[in-house]
């Protein structure tokens, strides 16, 4: 054997009670667990770590991450290693790198640079899905990455490629090229497709659109991931939709960041679980991920009526620089509510900046716009105006509109999974980017006892490698592979906050990817053991025309 971890409380990601034992590894995979008792010889290996006092869970599984050009630029990438994540899901909201042409990619590059940067110290050497797969696979000089990375599709890259940012139905061609572009990146490995409903040009997409695209999913075995058209106002109907959508395309459904905010949604999560019990109860195959914060995380950009960002990037920049434009918008926001925000009317007071690109305006970080506003003396959309303008689009916030009841009412539902919806970027980013993962284990399992520790591992590990058909992660088992994280259950925890987001969690001494410690005693190794997982299409499941 390679490894023996020696005496380890085993909370084997199944839910059930955890147990001790001596685990094995050997050739990167569990080769033997000896419970504490069993007769016969303890196994014996080149290396012995005592894990007395540690509990052993599978490696955890960010289902929401928005690491695409991080885990390219960043071979420590510690923010997810230390928290004892081993694979991330990527492509989310419906933007990302792939597929793109040389037109799609320098669009996407400008829309998304609040969430990765503007790309200017990638090489953006791929254009298709299998192209970006690969290239995590050889990154470091073939080294790879530092964590593995899964791939959804991003349909609104996707409809971006295929007919720009105008508001209007697909043609039947560019319906056809869409689906031929989302049937090429499953057969390259994507596991699923996500959505931003609230963010352009994918919002733009009817039902009918999506549908189509979901049917080719499907046909792969993979899932849709939208962020849907609301989490304020129309809430409940907006996640209603996306279940009627996903049963008639036949598609597994994964909810993203599935909440309930805005005051208008205070004390409603058991209407969304009620109505995710009766879909569930009639078939329909569906699952969700949540973070363990109140706050969410965006672009200030991404709060605009949908109309502002028709055309792109430079159209926003135009009508924002255009008073009557300005002021239309500043209607939309404050008055009738943008599609944007969720249809709620903005509560500047509740939009903190938590990151520019600009360096001359970092005076605003940390800082929300009504009291930016306050201190200049003007108003706070002038203000909001003045940051999209001269931050060419690049500023990112934190947005105070979530309900801790909700939150924790949510993350009790047996489909339930966890994801950071971590945004790396910024000055002062969401603490939920280091810390979703300790702060499941320490506030929400070992102080507030809303889940079970064996329960919390299940939420963090096995059900998550159950959406994306993963047969060899998630539990430990013998012959499976060895991601694994020993955590102390008494004393983990975040360690990032608001005030200072990017401190590493505590209590996580080792964690190891393909058997070899990415973590340990608590500091980051050279190891890069990540590795881009492929898909079930990829590997012939759902062959045949579309």
């Amino acid at each position: 054997m390679d490894l023996v971890l020696r005496g380890a409380l085993v909370v084997d990601g199944t839910g059930g009670p955890s147990y001790r034992a001596d685990v094995a590894l050997d050739g990167g995979r569990l080769a033997e667990i000896h419970t504490e008792g069993s007769p016969g010889p303890r196994p014996t290996a080149a290396r012995t770590v005592d894990a007395d006092g540690l509990a052993l869970a599978p490696g955890f599984i960010d289902m929401h991450a928005h690491s695409d050009l991080a885990l390219l630029r960043d071979p420590d990438h510690s923010a997810k290693a230390a928290q004892g994540v081993t694979l991330e899901v990527l492509g989310q909201d419906g933007l990302s790198y792939a597929p793109v042409d040389d037109r799609t990619l320098a669009e996407v590059r400008r829309s998304i640079a609040g969430w990765n940067g503007d790309g200017s110290d990638i090489d953006f050497d791929w254009r298709t899905v299998g192209g970006y797969l690969d290239r995590l696979d050889r990154n470091f000089g073939g080294q790879g990455i530092a964590v593995n990375a899964a791939y959804l599709i991003p349909q609104g890259t996707v409809r971006m490629y295929a007919l720009g940012w105008e508001d209007r139905p697909a043609t039947d061609a560019e319906l056809t090229r869409m689906r031929e572009l989302v049937d090429q990146g499953m057969r390259e490995g994507a596991v699923g497709m996500s959505s931003g409903l609230t963010y352009t040009p994918g919002m733009y997409a009817d039902d009918a659109e999506l549908t189509e695209l979901c049917r080719v999913v499907a046909h792969h075995g993979g899932y849709y991931c939208p962020h849907h058209r609301s989490y304020g106002a129309g809430a409940l109907e907006a996640y209603a939709e996306m279940v009627r959508l996903t049963r008639r395309a036949g598609c597994a459904l994964h909810l993203a960041h599935a909440t309930m905010n805005f005051g208008v949604n205070r004390g409603r999560a058991p209407d969304l679980l009620a109505l995710l019990d009766e879909a569930l109860a009639g078939g329909s195959d569906i699952s969700l991920d949540t973070y363990p914060y109140t706050p969410g995380c965006t672009t200030l950009v991404a709060m605009l009526p949908s109309w502002a960002s028709e055309g792109g990037p430079e159209s926003v920049l135009a009508r924002l620089g255009e008073p009557s434009s300005a002021e239309k918008i500043r209607h939309h926001l404050e008055v009738r509510g943008s599609d944007g925000c969720h249809g709620v009317p903005i509560a500047w007071d509740t939009i903190e900046i938590s990151g520019v690109g600009a360096p001359h305006l970092a005076a605003y970080v940390g800082r929300t716009v009504a009291e930016s506003a306050a201190l200049r003396g003007e108003e706070p959309w002038v203000t909001a105006r003045r940051l999209l303008s001269e931050d060419r689009l690049g500023t990112t916030i934190l947005q105070h509109v979530g309900h801790e009841e909700n939150v924790r009412q949510i993350m009790r539902h047996p489909a339930h999974t966890g994801g950071s919806d971590g945004i790396l970027q910024g000055d002062k980013p969401h603490p939920r980017a280091y810390g979703t993962f300790p702060q499941y284990l320490g506030r929400y399992a070992r102080e507030l006892g809303i889940l079970s520790l064996e329960e919390c591992v299940a939420h963090l590990t096995s059900r998550p490698a159950a959406r994306l058909r993963l047969a060899d992660r998630g539990l430990v088992r013998e012959g499976y592979r060895a991601d694994l994280v020993l955590f102390d259950p008494e004393t983990v925890a975040a360690g990032s906050t608001f005030e200072e987001p990017r401190t590493l969690p505590v209590g996580i001494p080792h964690v190891l990817i393909d058997g070899r410690f990415v973590i340990e005693d608590g500091k980051r190794t050279s190891v890069l053991a990540g590795r881009a997982i492929r898909g079930a299409g990829a590997a012939g499941a759902g062959a045949g025309a579309i």
